[in-house]
């Protein structure tokens, strides 16, 4: 059973027609505030039982091909799992885009490649569509909450025109450029995610071997200069060896392909995240692909 969304206060908006595509752990939620919030909401999933589960719960409509759900919404939103997810569920025949009508608006909460963020607007902008790359951050909890925090790329109107609809499950909404900088700004968060997880793994490891009281470590340097949101979320968890997801090693190592490739392109250099890459692959070797990426852990506390 997909976890529900937690109650949340929306802002006051004209309810729309909006189709949403991909109700994974982050997707499920999202479009439940949509519907929450007064949209009209028709939902298509790869795995029908959890559309039809969303529909039970949520009195949505359920579409058969992307198409389909596209053909009955102004406002198409995305969000599945890699480049060539997005582009399965937007090109050919039952594709979202072969049912988007001239004018319409697709947001792509993929976390995915600037490269085809850039391919599928020039093909959005031949129809007529409009188009957004709109990664987010929060993982799953953020998302039950509908409290994420998204990063946009795209014409500047085109995002403000998304922005009303996004509030629904986020707190922040940011404009960062042209196509593609939606993507870019969110491997410069991963980028700091990874840092920042590592240095904690190895401050708490370091800690519980030097005999501290390590829930009041944390209850100190919580409110000092070492604090995060890492820290306050995934230091309890590290302590207690709780690795359940969250946002797994799988799916952080997708991340970091994405950022490595981007990094070979504009030449920036990466020493720290890839020594993290390189932990988070010895993780999956030893069968922990699916644990959450505060794991980074487990191999520091032995």
């Amino acid at each position: 059973m997909t976890a529900s969304i937690q109650p949340k206060t929306y802002d006051s908006t004209a309810p729309q027609r909006v189709a949403f595509i991909g109700l994974g752990v982050m997707g499920y939620p999202m479009t439940g505030h949509l519907a929450q919030a007064g949209h009209h909401v028709t939902v298509y999933n790869r795995n029908p039982a959890k559309a039809q589960q969303w529909c039970a719960q949520f009195k949505g409509a359920l579409a058969a091909t992307p198409a389909l759900a596209a053909a009955q919404a102004d406002v198409v939103m995305a969000c599945v799992g890699n480049d060539d997810d997005l582009r399965a569920i937007f090109l050919g025949p039952d594709g979202a885009l072969a049912g988007l009508r001239p004018g319409a608006l697709f947001i792509d909460h993929t976390t995915a490649s600037a490269q085809v963020a850039r391919e599928l607007g020039e093909q959005a902008e031949k129809a007529g569509v409009a188009f957004v790359d709109a990664p987010i951050s929060g993982g799953q909890a953020g998302a039950q909450k509908g409290m994420l925090s998204i990063m946009c790329g795209g014409r500047p109107e085109d995002v403000e025109r998304a922005r009303p609809l996004m509030q629904a499950y986020a707190q922040a909404s940011a404009y960062m450029g042209p196509l593609g900088s939606g993507q870019l700004c969110k491997m410069v968060n991963q980028i700091a995610v990874v840092g920042l997880l590592q240095g904690l793994a190895e401050a708490m490891a370091f800690g519980e071997r030097a005999g501290l009281d390590m829930e009041q470590v944390l209850a100190v340097l919580t409110k000092g200069a070492a604090r995060s949101w890492q820290m306050e979320t995934k230091g309890p968890t590290m302590l207690a060896r709780d690795f359940k997801p969250g946002f797994t090693v799988n799916w952080m190592l997708k991340d970091l392909g994405l950022v490595q490739q981007e990094a070979q392109r504009n030449g920036a250099r990466l020493p720290g995240t890839t020594l993290v890459q390189q932990q988070f692959e010895e993780i999956a070797r030893q069968g922990g692909l699916d644990l959450d990426i505060s794991s980074l852990f487990s191999p520091l506390a032995r």
